[in-house]
């Protein structure tokens, strides 16, 4: 797994943005913290080379080929937001937050929430496939541009 901080600092020690994941989520010491440290493994082991990032003054983002999503802690909930969610088929309807945007959708984690840990990954797995075809469309547009010139 790959660390960076693209578009934000290091905490003030230097620290990689897993460790300041991992900060984030022994601080937060309550159903939190542990809600966040299960969706970063899930993520993890949905994608092995996930980027893990720290942006917006401390949030914890997760890419690869491009943002996949976000992990929020709030007093009352925990909310993963995926920054192409609006393109991805939800069989599972895990969707259940920001619904009414062109772009982002997210899962809001309440205390006591299960979760559906297949029907996750497979949401994971869909939003990195986006991202990196995507990626292959803006490569190969490119290349078009060029070849007219």
């Amino acid at each position: 797994m790959k660390n960076t901080t693209s578009g934000s600092k290091e905490g003030a020690g230097g620290d990689s943005p897993s460790q300041l994941i991992d900060a984030r989520i022994k601080e937060l010491g309550d159903w939190r913290g542990e809600m966040l440290a299960r969706v970063r493994v899930l993520i993890k082991q949905a994608e092995p080379e996930v980027v893990e990032e720290w942006k917006w003054r401390g949030v914890p983002v997760w890419s690869h080929a491009g943002m996949i999503c976000t992990g929020e802690t709030y007093k009352s909930v925990v909310k993963m937001t995926f920054a192409k969610g609006a393109s991805l088929e939800d069989p599972s309807d895990l969707f259940n937050s920001s619904l009414e945007g062109n772009t982002r959708r997210a899962i809001d984690f309440h205390e006591g929430d299960k979760i559906d840990e297949k029907a996750l990954k497979a949401l994971i797995r869909a939003a990195v496939v986006l991202n990196k075809s995507s990626a292959a469309k803006a490569c190969g547009d490119k290349s078009v541009d060029d070849r007219e010139r």
